[in-house]
């Protein structure tokens, strides 16, 4: 069969490498998308296997999620044995779970085999059981129970992270021996940076750097050149602390142990830098209430993860319109007010927000615990007394200006600043009582301070007016 203009896109698009899939801002090339999508239509897999099954597994991810949903299965299905399963862990969930229910478990089985485990362990665990054991079933004995292991280990931890392959060598051992054991042995993975020392039943002993097994004599012992693991991360460690000791010490590999200290995995910096991408992200979506949204969800799926904080946050708008409402008569006698409301709960709202957003990352990064919290309040406190005091001066004239009264100027002016007081308050305040009940507060805190901002804005200000145009 002749595929129609073959020639030409050829002639347009001699090479793909790595480089030249990405236009300058960094997104897949448009014309490259086009090619691509042409050659799926017309079912040219001689262009496709040589254009993007070479395509280094991130970049086959990118264009992926790049090519429009109904290309996606016919790119993977003509590609065949020679699609890179790899490229599943850089998609987003609902992608990769598309694709790999069209897929046959005996390709899966057959690309994981040759997979690292950690990428194997990341592909495994959206499965149903039925397949998983179906996928193991078809896998040597060896691999099949170090994926079960790791797939044992709680979501979200180090365990579930780990990569089983390493290389663990006894203490009794010269430089030389290692050095051949690295040389012959077929089984190793392709790359690391230490050498774990490990006695009869694998309990972690010590580490090697391979730099400095290349500086020493072939005639010396491991355990002379070795030194204590002081950095070994328990398998059940939830993986944003492991991150944060990746951060802390500047490793790059790390050893995961069970809880007897026997050696069953590594940690690698490639894993965590996944795992701190997905945090920092995880807290900004949660920040905005939209939980795990992803943006290949559905629009079904992307309202229910949607639906809940703006359920709670109409609520609370119902709180901060019944303030508004025991005021109705004043506010009808001076139309300035209403004309003025929206700033108070807007500056607010906007200062309860960079508080918040500051005290949320802090205790994700465990950088505001319970020694530091009570000099970050009165921070805090005093910042929101500072901006208060130049904003409310800078409002209040504006506004005494415009409506040609100073009464209105000075009203606006108090409120803004006690508004801004409470906004500082509230965004460290709340959320740290929300980690001390247990709760996320990057899931909960956003629809509470600025609760907690309108109430207090539309009840300072107009309840300040009510008063002083009552006593004058």
């Amino acid at each position: 069969m002749s595929n129609i203009g073959d020639d030409d896109r050829s002639e347009e698009t001699t090479a793909y490498d790595g480089s030249d899939i990405y236009a300058d801002d960094g997104s897949v090339r448009s014309d490259f998308l086009m090619h691509v999508g042409a050659a799926v239509a017309d079912r040219d897999t001689i262009y496709l296997r040589q254009h993007v099954a070479g395509l280094h597994a991130s970049e086959l991810g990118d264009l992926l999620e790049a090519i429009q949903p109904e290309q996606r299965l016919a790119l993977v299905s003509l590609l065949g044995k020679e699609f890179d399963l790899a490229a599943l862990t850089e998609v987003d969930e609902a992608i990769r779970l598309d694709i790999v229910e069209h897929l046959p478990n005996e390709q899966i089985a057959e690309a994981i085999g040759e997979m690292d485990s950690d990428d194997a362990v990341y592909i495994l665990e959206d499965l149903d059981q039925e397949d998983q054991e179906e996928i193991l079933a078809k896998l040597p004995f060896t691999e099949r129970v170090r994926l079960r292991r790791s797939l044992d280990y709680p979501e979200s931890t180090a365990g579930r992270r780990m990569q089983t392959e390493f290389v663990a060598v006894p203490p009794f051992w010269t430089v030389g021996q290692t050095i051949d054991y690295m040389r012959e042995d077929e089984d190793l993975p392709d790359s690391f940076t230490q050498i774990f020392v490990i006695d009869p039943t694998f309990k972690l002993l010590g580490t090697v750097d391979l730099d400095r097994v290349l500086r020493t004599k072939r005639s010396i012992k491991v355990d002379a050149i070795m030194r204590d693991t002081s950095h070994a991360i328990p398998a059940e460690m939830d993986q944003e602390e492991a991150a944060q000791l990746f951060e802390q010490y500047d490793l790059l590999s790390a050893a995961v142990v069970d809880d007897n200290e026997r050696l069953v995995g590594v940690l690698t910096i490639d894993d965590v830098v996944d795992v701190i991408q997905e945090e920092a992200e995880e807290d900004l979506l949660r920040l905005s209430g939209v939980g795990d949204e992803e943006l290949s969800d559905s629009v079904a799926e992307a309202s229910r993860s949607r639906v809940p904080w703006l359920f709670v946050n109409s609520m609370t708008a119902c709180i901060s319109a019944s303030v508004i409402g025991l005021f109705d008569a004043t506010i009808q006698q001076i139309v300035a007010l209403a004309i003025l409301m929206p700033i108070v709960a807007g500056m607010g709202g906007n200062a309860g927000s960079q508080t918040m957003t500051v005290t949320v990352r802090a205790l994700a990064t465990r950088g505001l615990d319970i020694h530091n919290a009570p000099r970050i309040i009165r921070r805090e406190a005093g910042v929101g007394l500072l901006n208060g005091m130049i904003f409310g001066t800078f409002i209040g004239m504006i506004a005494g200006l415009w409506f040609q009264d100073p009464n209105i100027g000075g009203i606006i002016a108090t409120a803004m600043l006690i508004n801004m007081m409470a906004a500082a308050l509230a965004g460290i305040m709340i959320p740290l009582l929300l980690e001390k009940s247990g709760a996320d507060p990057a899931v909960s805190s956003a629809v509470f301070v600025t609760a907690v901002t309108d109430v207090t804005g539309f009840f300072s200000f107009l309840g300040i007016a009510t008063w002083w145009f009552h006593i004058t």
